[in-house]
């Protein structure tokens, strides 16, 4: 099986496109922190070795590209609040964290190639959604490790000022360890309101103390 390669913006290149960006986003799926995404304009003439979906690689490898992608790409990460999250919905929140990336480059993309199915309505430039984009285009999977190593850094800083909920190993995510500590220990201002597991126990304290 081979990994994502950089044919997807030669051929844009090819056609006159001079920038060309990978966006990606992390962190719908956690029940705490913000979602993460990254935007990468790649040079052709230096795309690191063994780039993949972020998921695909080990802790190691990550950090490892990461450094590499960040010596030798544009770089723009941003984020969307737990605020914004609860706020505006997860799916939004994501998109408008993409835009956030994309307009934080120095110059604008002539083309945007977005991991998954859908175009943030409010992106600056054009661009395109590319399926599984992180396992098939060089720099979205460029970005989803960039968004990866951000948003955890992110988590582990978060889990240092609210000890006990696992943030540093669990990113947010609902594991056993962090379901357990919601339960024991309450929400924190971290927490999305929106989703399920959280709103459910806020809503079971607000039953109990009326």
């Amino acid at each position: 099986m081979t990994g994502p390669t950089y044919l997807m913006e030669l051929d844009l290149l090819s056609q006159g496109a001079l920038r060309v960006a990978g966006v990606d986003e992390v962190g719908r799926g956690p029940l705490a922190g913000p979602v993460t995404a990254c935007a990468v304009v790649l040079e052709p003439d230096c795309v690191p070795e063994g780039l993949n979906d972020s998921k695909k690689l080990s802790a190691m490898r990550r950090a490892a590209l990461h450094d590499e992608i960040m010596a030798c790409a544009e770089v723009s990460v941003a984020h969307a609040s737990v605020e914004e999250i609860d706020e505006i919905n997860i799916l939004r929140a994501a998109h408008l964290a993409m835009e956030r990336a994309l307009a934080g480059l120095s110059k604008p993309a002539c083309m945007a190639l977005i991991d998954g199915n859908m175009i943030p309505r409010n992106c600056a430039g054009p661009a395109r959604a590319v399926i599984k984009g992180d396992s098939l285009c060089a720099s979205i999977a460029a970005a989803s490790i960039v968004a990866k190593i951000r948003r955890d850094r992110i988590m582990w800083d978060l889990a240092q000022q609210f000890p006990g909920y696992g943030w540093e190993t669990n990113a947010g995510y609902g594991s056993k360890s962090h379901m357990a500590a919601l339960q024991n220990l309450g929400v924190t201002p971290h927490h999305r309101r929106s989703f399920k597991p959280v709103h459910n126990i806020l809503y079971q304290d607000k039953s109990v103390t009326h």
